[in-house]
């Protein structure tokens, strides 16, 4: 029996007969793809015979593999006896500047149509054209060629020959995955408590196609749990791929473990990790063209060569492989990656590239969505990554700088722009002496200004001799882009800020519940599953990451016992107004702590602030030995003076009924840092700075901008068996209060100061009054439910195996409150309060 090998057109002849190099980033995302509008135009002059939009399908013997090549052909042209197969490209630039064998995967393309309708139909030959048209000008160049069925079917039996190698790789390597899963057993002698019952429920939700939302207590093996029961879906025949989408680095390396310890016990499965392009790039300017980069000058020739040999050699393609393979065969490893991707069982990467609008895998043919399980890790995280994936902003002062800069070389660019920023200045008079305000429509007057600057800055970016070096113009072609494309999803669930500032105007249009789209950017997928050790309340995160009725909902039990956590509550005030009265009782209490449990302490605060503030009252009882120690840091090279809160710093959300009375933010900013993909600056050194404060005691700060290596320095300095006391402090929400793993006498106490509550602003103001006008309590959502995840975050790092005990310190009165107690983990609950 033949091996079938179902495959689009356009995915055949892609690998079959793109060639070249990678052009710039602009080329790269828009030059010669299909344009919907474009498209549309041009089948718009069809006459009342023409079809559009027609499905072909055919079945292509090729040795022992079947190929069932599928695909949609623009449009199918009839005059008189002639048949025409009319392939639609929009082009960013002028039409009449591509030649006419430019691009010959458009030719193969519109020849296997041709060959499909042809054989269908009976016919000896058939017309193809290649129809090139420009967006706006709706500019058009032709391209007519007629062949008759032999030549079609040797250009068709061509790209076959050419992907068939790779066909029978993916083949072979699937028989292989598939033999070693069914004898696959479950990679640890036992199951901890819990683990087995949410294993089966993954499998069970799989089977059902449904989405699962699990609250999974650190310690219950959540990675291994979701991992193994979709690994043995995938020998079942129930999937054939698992995305496993992580926020954080930290959280890749877990699932990059637990398929090694997978394949340690033989499983055969290509897992591809994907890492951020400004990471794992190979040149610091970071330029993708045949100019400046020779890892991108004729990319397209090298990468399936560089695909096969890697496919045959590894099963595990990390970061470091992936580089590996890369400079072996001298091809971008960024985008080598997602070509990868593509022929993967598993791929391990971020949320933005299934959820981003803007970045997700649009090559995904949906019938392998349909056999795809996306399973989605600390999917708390998932909720504000949402809003931003569905956000977007611009600033006027971008518009004018290319208003000057283009006038002389570009007047479209140079008008565009300028139209754009009087549309701002307009806006600034209208406001009058507000420095904000909150829209709840559309600034519809802008849409069309932006739609005209995208055009002419596309022409401009793709002309020969264009500005495809112009960073700004780069810049804000894909914002304005961005924020039309924001602005097609914009309903009652958005709203439309405006900060305002005597030279400048910002306008965000700010997504306040993401879950629609959310649910819309992962239709299709066979299955969702949500998991956390902090997903709590499920009917707040099930409503906001799109769940329905129907999906199901899994607790899994603190697998430890609870005399490995002795809980205490200090009910001191933390609250802005009362944050001087609580410096020195939080020093106390924290000087108690280290002389009755010495050890090694993570202090997390709700703000960089409020954390210098505490560790300087700390520390300054040993500041003047540290000063005159020979060799020892001084204690004023990373500690500043006890600082002042400005307003846009306040770190806690009023009360229900409270006047904020702060006044506005920048828009750009956040309550508490953010741990992204993005580079990291470095400051005060490459490594992180151990504070000596005396023969036995240490103290750590964190940093607002850490490199990999001061990480790194920072959780290594928490060292077992150290007889010295080292006490760390760091801000809830960071780095180090999600993902990381000090086990046994690595960390012996966590103290949480504050209940998170995010910083207030107009933006969470908006987002409590969205939910409150829906009739859900809209504090809980916009504050207290954020806050109390980042603070169950933080304490979770403490216990971390059976092995482990420690303290938890959680500092406020508000633990007290029922609305604070009811979230906190049941093992939370047996505390002790010390007044």
């Amino acid at each position: 029996m033949s091996d079938l090998i179902k495959i689009s057109v356009r995915a055949l002849v892609e690998y079959a007969y793109r060639s070249g190099s990678i052009e710039t980033g602009f080329r790269t995302a828009t030059a010669l793809t299909e344009g919907t509008k474009a498209h549309q135009k041009v089948q718009q002059t069809y006459g009342e015979q023409d079809q559009k939009e027609v499905f072909l399908q055919m079945e292509i013997p090729y040795g022992e593999m079947v190929f069932v090549l599928e695909g949609r052909c623009d449009g199918l042209l009839f005059d008189g006896n002639e048949i025409t197969i009319d392939e639609i490209k929009s082009s960013a630039g002028d039409p009449h500047l591509i030649e006419e064998n430019r691009y010959p995967v458009h030719w193969a393309q519109a020849y296997c149509y041709a060959y499909m309708y042809a054989s269908q139909e009976g016919l000896g030959q058939m017309r193809v054209q290649l129809s090139y048209v420009q967006v706006g000008t709706d500019e058009k160049q032709q391209y007519v060629r007629v062949l008759s069925l032999e030549e079609l079917e040797a250009a068709v039996l061509e790209a076959v020959r050419r992907y068939a190698p790779y066909a029978d790789m993916q083949l072979r390597n699937r028989r292989k995955r598939d033999l070693s899963i069914k004898e696959l057993a479950f990679p640890y002698k036992t199951y901890r408590e819990g683990q087995r019952k949410f294993a089966g429920a993954v499998y069970q939700t799989i089977a059902e196609e449904r989405k699962l939302f699990a609250n999974a207590p650190t310690g219950t093996g959540k990675t291994i749990s979701t991992l193994f029961p979709s690994v043995k879906a995938i020998g079942e025949g129930l999937l054939q791929r698992i995305f496993y989408l992580t926020a954080k680095t930290l959280t890749r390396t877990a699932a990059e473990d637990a398929f090694a310890l997978m394949n340690a016990q033989g499983l055969q499965m290509k897992v591809v990790t994907l890492t951020a392009k400004d990471k794992i790039c190979f040149r610091e300017e970071g330029l993708c063209s045949q100019e400046s980069c020779e890892f991108a000058e004729g990319y397209y020739d090298r990468v399936n060569g560089a695909i096969l040999d890697m496919l045959k050699h590894e099963t595990q393609m990390n970061r470091t492989v992936i580089e590996t393979y890369a400079r072996k065969h001298k091809v971008c490893p960024f985008e080598f990656s997602l070509d990868a991707a593509y022929a993967a069982d598993a791929v391990i990467c971020d949320y933005n590239y299934i959820f981003d609008p803007k970045v997700f895998l649009k090559r995904m043919p949906e019938e392998l969505k349909k056999q795809t399980v996306l399973l989605i890790d600390e999917a708390h995280n998932l909720v504000d990554r949402g809003r931003e994936m569905f956000s977007a902003e611009l600033t006027k002062a971008p518009f004018l700088q290319l208003r000057r800069e283009f006038k002389e070389r570009s007047p479209g660019v140079s008008g565009a722009a300028k139209a754009v920023n009087d549309y701002f200045i307009a806006f600034r008079k209208a406001c009058g002496e507000q420095r904000s305000a909150v829209l709840k429509e559309l600034p519809q007057e802008l849409l069309p200004l932006l739609e005209a600057f995208v055009q002419h800055a596309e022409r401009e970016l793709a002309a020969p001799s264009g500005a495809g070096d112009a960073e700004l113009l780069l810049d804000m072609f894909f914002t304005a882009q961005r924020f039309l494309r924001t602005a097609k999803y914009y309903d009652d669930k958005f709203v439309t800020l405006a900060e305002l500032q005597k030279n400048d105007v910002r306008l965000k249009l700010m997504c306040l519940d993401p879950s629609l789209l959310l649910a819309h950017m992962g239709r299709g997928f066979r299955s969702h599953i949500y998991f956390s050790a902090t997903l709590a309340p499920f009917s707040y995160y099930m409503d906001m990451l799109g769940g329905g009725e129907d999906d199901y909902t899994i607790a899994i039990p603190w697998p430890f016992r609870q005399e490995q956590l002795d809980v205490w509550i200090e009910p001191l005030s933390t609250r802005y107004k009362d944050r001087e009265k609580s410096l020195e009782p939080i020093v106390g209490m924290l000087n108690r702590l280290l002389r009755d449990k010495p050890g090694n302490y993570l202090i997390f605060f709700p703000s960089y602030d409020y954390m210098r503030e505490v560790a300087a009252l700390f520390s300054s009882p040993y500041a003047e030995a540290v000063r005159h120690e020979e060799g020892s840091v001084r204690l004023e090279a990373s500690l500043p003076d006890k600082l002042g809160n400005a307003p846009g710093d306040r770190d806690e959300a009023p009360s229900e009924t409270e006047p904020s009375g702060a006044s506005l933010p920048h828009l750009s900013e956040e309550a508490e840092p953010r741990d992204t993909e993005a580079p990291l600056q470095e400051e005060g050194g490459s490594r992180s700075q151990l504070l000596r404060l005396a023969p036995d005691l240490d103290m750590l700060v964190q940093e607002p901008f850490m490199s990999e290596e001061m990480r790194e320095s920072f959780l290594s300095a928490f060292q077992e068996d150290s007889p010295r006391t080292l006490i760390g402090f760091a801000v809830m929400g960071g780095i180090f209060s999600e993902g990381i793993d000090l086990r046994g006498e690595r960390l012996t106490g966590v103290v949480v100061v504050g209940v998170g509550l995010p910083q207030i602003g107009p933006e969470r103001d908006r987002i409590k009054e969205h939910f409150d006008l829906e009739g859900r309590s809209g504090f809980d959502y916009a504050y207290v439910f954020p806050g109390m995840n980042k603070v169950m975050q933080a304490g979770g790092r403490l216990i971390r195996t059976e092995n482990d005990y420690g303290t938890l310190v959680l500092v406020d009165d508000r633990f007290l409150q029922k609305r604070y107690q009811a979230l906190l983990p049941p093992e939370w609950r047996h505390f002790t309060v010390h007044y």
